[in-house]
């Protein structure tokens, strides 16, 4: 295990730089100026004072110079500084980390069960009336962006029906767990919206690949009870596929929580990563994306393993 581990990581650094520089290449020569972005327009600064200031946050540098210093702050473990404020870039991104895990990790929980819970359903009742309005709802849902999604829960579950909280994080004065996880109802909802259409497609479809094989025929020619045949001898069979869609819409989870986060004014990565676009503070930017690819490459790293303690067919070499 910890040979594969090792062997993943290494290669995986490749892909991680040229992620790095695919990043920097695509932010840096986007035009517009950054000094004349986070320079308020009251400062009334001439074009020298604003040569000085990109001299000293080096923007003067050629696009090679300035990528290898920051890839030499990534190897040493910082991120540079926010244009902006000056604020170390890893400062900020670990206090915005945890609410964005938080609401990543809750939709991706919640859109799992929900979605498994709802493909069994459909499988076991397959061309019904039933098994077609859920496939309307998957394809309804699937084509929803989050942002729109969690538009109209604002509107009906907040504003409309006061259920939960119109946004935030916590009450001013309470911050309790029960405070925060209702706040977290709705975001992460809105969120799973569309995770919850794609688990219950894929479980839909594993199943009935599962359920049509001879070994499932027998089980249910012996009298094992529908139940049983599905839970105990189809469903751990269809799990690789889950556990690839998974992995794979993980990093997509985090992505969402951009909008999510704005929609619902959580103070995560997400609010973050936008105020980083419109300040066009460079190494937030950066350093957003560098975290993002990590999580991404360390997830497909866990569903190979996972792959492994599923499937005893699957080795990992």
């Amino acid at each position: 295990m910890l040979k594969y581990l090792l062997h993943r990581a290494l290669v995986n650094i490749p892909t991680l730089f040229a992620i790095l520089l695919a990043v920097f290449l695509l932010i840096n020569m986007a035009p517009g100026d950054p000094v004349d972005a986070f320079v308020p327009p009251s400062a009334s600064l001439d074009e020298h004072q604003k040569e000085v200031l990109r001299h000293e946050l080096g923007l003067d540098q050629p696009l090679p110079i300035r990528f290898a210093v920051w890839i030499k702050q990534v190897a040493s473990g910082e991120l540079g500084y926010r244009y902006k404020d000056g604020s170390k870039v890893l400062d900020e991104i670990v206090r915005r980390l945890p609410p964005t895990l938080m609401l990543a990790c809750a939709g991706l929980a919640g859109g799992s069960l929900l979605g498994v819970a709802l493909g069994i359903f459909s499988a076991q009742r397959v061309n019904s009336k039933t098994d077609h309005a859920l496939s309307l709802l998957a394809y309804t849902a699937i084509s929803s962006p989050a942002f729109l999604v969690g538009i109209l829960f604002l509107y009906f579950f907040a504003l409309k029906l006061g259920w939960f909280p119109a946004g935030g994080y916590t009450v001013p004065g309470r911050g309790d767990w029960r405070d925060i996880a209702h706040h977290l109802v709705l975001p992460a909802a809105a969120l799973s919206v569309q995770f919850v259409a794609i688990m219950m497609r894929y479980t839909r479809a594993g199943l009935l690949e599962v359920m049509s094989q001879d070994y499932i025929r027998t089980a249910a020619a012996k009298g094992v009870r529908a139940n049983a045949v599905v839970l105990r001898h189809a469903f751990p069979n269809a799990l690789i596929p889950l556990v690839t869609v998974i992995g794979a819409n993980f990093g997509s989870l985090i992505g969402g929580a951009v909008f999510v986060e704005t929609v619902f004014s959580w103070p995560g990565m997400g609010t973050l990563f936008l105020d980083g676009i419109e300040s066009r503070d460079y190494p937030l930017i950066m350093g957003i994306a560098l975290f993002m690819a990590l999580t991404i490459l360390v997830v497909n790293m866990l569903t190979d393993i996972i792959y492994a303690c599923i499937d005893p067919r699957i080795s990992l070499r």
